[in-house]
């Protein structure tokens, strides 16, 4: 929501005390779809009512060199997982990324958030605790082998081939056995597609 900070600063609304109350009760689970099964109701509720209230409200005027500069400054769509500031920098869920590495569970010895705290923090909005963040890890090790096809695609590719054209390929290869694909055939799927989605996001990492 911090996409609309102008709306509520007119409207005399604190962005964090909103956000807050979107996600006031950490979840008590380490099951991350359960986590934000729990959370969806509220979340929803908030969305209609800020919609039912702001629906109207222009954002900003948008100018030919605004295009032309690539969309910059651009308020185009809604984003809660992160948020680019050109003077602030990036924010994870409204935290910055000194509060991440303060907040965050790190592994024994570590100085360094570790990536499955940030990936529940992103998920639910939450700062996971250690149990939390080991289930993830856990999931991670459980679902880490890639198909057979996609090994032989990778090694296939040319020794020149650019690593990010070789992520690209291999993700959109993973399509094939995508549990949200073979969902989407459902009447119950719109209801639940976040829970296969998450089984893809972990299937990939």
């Amino acid at each position: 929501m911090a996409l609309f900070s102008k709306i509520f600063n007119s409207s005399h609304i604190a962005p964090a005390k909103y956000l807050a109350s979107c996600y006031a009760t950490a979840a008590s689970t380490t099951n991350l779809k359960e986590a934000i099964a729990q959370k969806i109701p509220a979340h929803n509720k908030k969305v209609q009512e800020f919609r039912k209230q702001h629906g109207e409200t222009v954002l900003q005027n948008i100018t030919v060199n605004m295009i032309y500069g690539g969309m910059r400054t651009m308020k185009a769509m809604v984003t809660e997982t992160s948020v680019l500031d050109p003077m602030e920098g990036i924010r994870f869920r409204g935290y910055s990324i000194p509060e991440c590495q303060k907040l965050l569970p790190k592994a024994p010895g570590g100085e360094q958030p570790l990536p499955e705290g940030i990936w529940w923090l992103l998920c639910t909005g939450d700062v996971p605790n250690e149990n939390q963040t080991a289930a993830i890890s856990k999931e991670w090790a459980e679902n880490a082998d890639l198909p057979h096809h996609v090994e032989q695609m990778i090694g296939a590719f040319p020794k020149n081939l650019h690593p990010m054209s070789q992520f690209v390929a291999a993700i959109a290869a993973l399509n094939c056995d995508s549990k949200f694909v073979q969902a989407s055939f459902y009447t119950s799927f719109r209801c639940n597609c976040f829970k296969t989605e998450i089984i893809n996001s972990t299937n990939s990492i």
